[in-house]
């Protein structure tokens, strides 16, 4: 009995080592969408004073660059590269398709409650 609980375990951990990491993107939490959507109606009003689409995305992409100094788990909102890329895409569209900075705000709170959901 000895021997079969060595092998079965053995077997275990040899399936659970050879099975692939699946890397899931990090679901956000509801106070997540809404400061995040605090900052795409921010993004608007940076829009509308006239910051470029530009100098808006080269400072995210080097606020990025400085939160992934920290874990993941004391990040707000943008624990992973999939966090990271949907804020800036909502971001992009913030200046790609400009609009009041309520009518962006609630069409990124749609999209982030989407993700909740998955």
């Amino acid at each position: 009995m000895r021997t079969f609980c060595r092998l079965a375990l053995k077997m275990i951990a040899t399936a659970l080592l050879s099975t692939p990491l699946i890397a899931m993107a990090s679901i956000p939490t509801l106070a997540d969408c809404l400061e995040a959507s605090d900052f795409i109606a921010n993004a608007a009003l940076s829009r509308d004073n006239g910051m470029t689409r530009d100098a808006f995305i080269q400072r995210l992409n080097g606020d990025f660059a400085a939160i992934r100094a920290f874990p993941s788990e004391l990040r707000w909102f943008v624990r992973d590269e999939d966090d990271e890329r949907f804020l800036e895409d909502a971001a992009e569209h913030v200046f790609d398709a400009p609009a009041t900075p309520a009518a962006h705000r609630r069409q990124f709170l749609q999209a982030c409650f989407e993700r909740l959901s998955v």
